[in-house]
């Protein structure tokens, strides 16, 4: 491999930047990679664990000479990052963020681009239930999927030059329309949180449980529950204040099927209920046969290495 984008900016250190950079060293595809986070601590721990070849204390220094400016925050602030951080755009760079909400941040980032600036929204589909600079490790995107949403009139090259550059730290990489993207990614990966969070908190307030039992007795379908309910409250909280239409459409549908099994196992429907595990049962085998899961315990996270 060799380097896509000599300098490069990470804004938010937490696991997808971290992840990035791990893979950008892997793979050799930057000469220097600068890192900010608002956070001192946050700043301090990546320092520490060489999270980057060099960390500053302010977002112009970080993005000052980038030939690539990456968004990784939480997607409720990356129009104000990109408002502070625009006159000191590299004529010529690309900017791109990692949010898994692409409408609302198209509409309040990309006003603040300055002109001979790419913007190119991206959104990679790997993630684990931990955050913070020290979750990430090099092989994250690794056969996962990266989504990259090109505004209108992006410069063809630009977008290019952008897929190559997730390719090249293991992802495939598919173009999608925002709104498109929106509606998917409810299904796929919001709606899916939004229930595991709620099946929790049901748990918690169901009082002829015990929280001992909770924990004790958890069987593997409520431990991948409290597994995605791990995941950052902050970042799933702009999530769905920034995603409400497509996670709305999506939830009524849910309800839709969810009644219809509620009616069937009231009334006995015995062919209806296994008709309907037989089908979701071969999404899952699809899933495995496309090598977007694992089988193996604790998901083969236990042997992740950076």
């Amino acid at each position: 491999m060799s380097v896509i984008y000599p300098r490069v900016a990470l804004i938010g250190l937490g696991l997808i930047a971290s992840s990035m950079f791990w893979a950008m060293k892997r793979g050799g595809l930057a000469d220097h990679v600068m890192g900010y986070a608002r956070s001192e601590d946050t700043r301090e721990t990546a320092r520490r664990i060489g999270l980057g070849d060099e960390v500053v204390d302010t977002l112009v220094d970080a993005v000052r000479d980038a030939d690539l400016v990456v968004l990784a925050t939480p997607v409720g602030v990356m129009g104000r990052i990109a408002e502070e951080i625009a006159p000191h755009l590299k004529p010529g760079a690309t900017v791109i963020d990692v949010g898994s909400v692409k409408r609302t941040v198209i509409e309040e980032v990309g006003p603040h681009i300055p002109a001979g600036v790419q913007f190119v929204p991206c959104h990679p589909m790997a993630g684990t239930e931990h955050s913070g600079p020290e979750a990430g490790f090099a092989s994250l995107f690794d056969n996962r999927w990266c989504l990259v949403v090109p505004v209108e009139d992006a410069d063809p090259e630009a977008v290019a030059r952008v897929e190559a550059y997730w390719q090249a730290m293991g992802a495939n990489t598919e173009v999608m329309e925002p709104e498109h993207h929106d509606l998917v990614c409810a299904v796929v990966s919001h709606v899916p949180h939004l229930i595991a969070y709620t099946m929790v908190g049901v748990a918690d307030d169901l009082r002829r449980v015990s929280d001992q039992e909770v924990i004790k007795f958890s069987a593997a379908g409520f431990r991948d529950f409290t597994r995605i309910a791990a995941s950052d409250p902050t970042m799933w909280r702009d999530v769905f204040l920034t995603n409400k239409e497509a996670t709305i459409e999506i939830l009524g549908r849910f309800t839709e099927e969810l009644m219809a099994l509620q009616r069937a196992i009231r009334t006995g429907d015995g062919e209806q209920l296994h008709a309907y595990f037989t089908h979701t049962r071969a999404i899952r085998r699809g899933i495995l046969q496309a090598g977007q899961d694992t089988n193996e315990p604790d998901f083969g996270r236990a042997k992740v290495k950076r």
